[in-house]
């Protein structure tokens, strides 16, 4: 019986050592792809925090350039924050508040380098956003208005849409073309919230084309009412 058991034992064995040559190789990669992947999704995740507990610690620095108004200071926290955080929210943050310094500085080219850097490349599409609309308007002011009128007229988030359809009215207006003005006015006065104080500054450029603001309402408010 022992004897019996032995020779059961002994072919276990030798079909264990069988199988394992033929497929030893195969599990063992597999286990290492799997436990890898495993690794470095837990590694990722402590990447992107590391990432944004820096990216703070780099953007308070561009704030404190900023607070000195030591350009030289914030050109080289600036291009440090790109280089090294570029796909963190932080650098966007940054990008937008370097523009305002530089614009208010008049340094427009820097300005404008800025907001094409946040336009194109930042992470968040609410920042990304805002610099297309603030470069829209520092192209107005250069009487660049083909060009302006590209960089808003593409898609936008939900909540940027009716922002983008007021500039476009801006820049028609400022192009003497008020019928197209007005289309891209009424878009935006649609589409904000009643409460939004900023509703109150499109229904001054409608007025100013001979428009009533109340009138452009109620369309949408009868497109229901059977008749």
């Amino acid at each position: 019986m022992a004897k019996h058991l032995d020779l059961e034992e002994q072919e276990q064995v030798a079909e264990l050592k069988h199988f394992w040559k033929q497929y030893g190789d195969i599990i063992t990669w597999v286990l290492i792809v799997v436990f890898g992947a495993v690794a470095a999704w837990n590694g990722y995740h402590y990447w992107q925090g590391r990432q944004a507990s820096q990216a703070a610690v780099m953007y308070d620095e561009v704030e404190r350039a900023v607070q000195s108004g030591d350009t030289a200071r914030l050109d080289r926290s600036l291009a440090d924050m790109r280089d090294r955080f570029g796909g963190t929210v932080y650098a966007g943050q940054a990008g937008l508040l370097a523009a305002k310094v530089y614009y208010d500085k008049g340094n427009a080219d820097a300005s404008r380098a800025a907001l094409n850097w946040v336009a194109e490349k930042a992470s968040d599409e609410g920042y990304q956003s805002i610099a297309k609309l603030r470069l829209a308007g520092m192209l107005m002011e250069t009487k660049a208005y083909d060009e302006a009128l590209k960089l808003v007229s593409g898609s936008f988030p939900k909540d940027f849409v009716a922002l983008a359809a007021d500039r476009r009215g801006d820049i028609l207006a400022a192009q003497g073309k008020k019928n197209e003005a007005r289309a891209e006015y009424e878009k935006a006065y649609k589409g904000l919230d009643e409460r939004a104080e900023y509703r109150r500054l499109v229904e001054v450029k409608l007025n100013a084309l001979g428009v009533d603001p109340a009138a452009v309402a109620v369309p949408a408010a009868d497109s229901g009412v059977k008749k």
